[in-house]
């Protein structure tokens, strides 16, 4: 499968729909809804981006690399959990301006208001734990330890991002990975294909091979 899903199981799931569409198709091919096909870049387009970053912490980094992708995730300028955190918090805000008290017995409205707040407040929470954790990271060995200690902590990864599941290892030469993502989406969706633009692909070919160079941390 290309890299179009966010999970494994996301992308067999939309594979395993369009395969039953076509074995069951009773109308003509103009009138089924079509398959939409979201494209999410590879980590090599945009190294900054939360699939980029989950690229960059692996185990090898350094804890001051850890330390610093943390820092930049929880930035409050341009880091991804605090754009998260008021993206909830405007959910919660078109929640708000929806509410009514007619009803003391029902009031489906600020139940779901009530819920996106605390979402919200949990988020903030995690910000605070970041902030503290980022000293803790810088202050972690660099090498690893002995791998009978790991077994005492669960893994707490819970989806497979395509990138584990395919590699996001050098193509073969002369490959361009962009290309053949595309291809293969017009492969496995041909209503979707139909619909798409064409693909810019060789813009991004080479991308990965250097990351903007960010200010040292401070200590």
């Amino acid at each position: 499968m290309p890299e179009y899903y966010s999970s494994i199981g996301e992308a067999v799931g939309a594979a395993m729909q369009h395969n039953i569409r076509l074995a069951h198709r009773s109308v003509a091919p103009s009138s089924d809804k079509p398959l939409q096909v979201r494209h999410l870049p590879g980590p090599s387009a945009d190294p900054y981006s939360v699939r980029g970053t989950i690229a960059r912490l692996t185990e090898d980094a350094t804890p001051d690399e850890v330390a610093g992708i943390i820092e930049e995730v929880n930035g409050a300028l341009a880091g991804a959990l605090p754009e998260l955190t008021e993206l909830v918090a405007a959910a919660a805000h078109w929640t708000r301006v929806r509410l009514t008290f007619d009803d003391p017995h029902h009031n489906p409205t600020a139940e779901t208001w009530t819920r996106l707040a605390a979402a919200r407040g949990m988020l903030r929470e995690v910000q605070e734990q970041l902030e503290v954790a980022v000293d803790g990271i810088a202050a972690c060995p660099a090498e690893r330890t002995d791998p009978r200690f790991h077994e005492m902590d669960n893994v707490l990864r819970t989806r497979e991002l395509l990138d584990d599941v395919l590699g996001a290892g050098a193509p073969p030469t002369g490959r361009n990975p962009e290309a053949d993502r595309q291809r293969a989406a017009r492969t496995s969706s041909p209503q979707a294909a139909a619909q798409r633009t064409p693909s810019t692909a060789s813009t991004t070919e080479g991308r990965a091979s250097t990351l903007p160079s960010r200010a040292p941390r401070a200590r």
